[in-house]
C-alpha cells in the first residue's frame, strides 16, 4: 500500500494566473475558477493537477547550470509528426526556445515557460 498520493506539483511564480493560463493552454486543461493571486490550480484528466503558488521575488532557475538549479522541469509528450506544430503554439503562448533537438538527434527540445521554469516537448510515437 502507498504512504501517500500525489495530490499536486506546485510551481512557484511571480504571476500565478498568468502561468496556470500558459499550462492549462498548452495542456489543454482546466483552470480552478476558485483560484486567487496567491494560488491556482488547473486540473486535467484522472484528477491530475499542476498548481501554481505566488512567490515575491521569484528568481527563475537557469539552464543548465550548478549555481541556479532547475530543480525540476517538466517533460510533455507531443507525437513526432507535430513536433514543429507545438513549439510554434508554445511559443506563441510565451515560452522560449533555449535548446532545440539537434536537427532531430534528440528526442526532446527545451523550453522556459513564461515566469523561467524549464520544460521540455518529448517526441513520442
Amino acid at each position: 500500500m502507498a504512504i501517500a498520493s500525489m495530490h499536486s506539483i506546485v510551481l512557484d511564480c511571480p504571476d500565478t494566473r498568468r502561468l496556470a493560463e500558459f499550462y492549462a493552454q498548452v495542456l489543454d486543461w482546466k483552470l480552478d475558477p476558485d483560484g486567487t493571486k496567491d494560488w491556482m490550480d488547473v486540473n486535467g484528466p484522472g484528477g491530475q493537477r499542476l498548481s501554481f503558488q505566488e512567490s515575491p521575488g521569484f528568481i527563475p532557475p537557469q539552464w543548465p547550470s550548478l549555481e541556479h538549479a532547475q530543480q525540476l522541469h517538466l517533460d510533455l509528450d507531443v507525437p513526432k509528426e507535430r513536433l514543429d506544430q507545438a513549439e510554434k503554439e508554445v511559443i506563441e503562448l510565451g515560452a522560449r526556445l533555449i535548446q532545440g533537438d539537434d536537427g532531430g538527434k534528440r528526442g526532446f527540445r527545451v523550453y522556459l515557460d513564461p515566469a523561467g521554469h524549464p520544460f521540455c516537448l518529448c517526441a513520442c510515437d
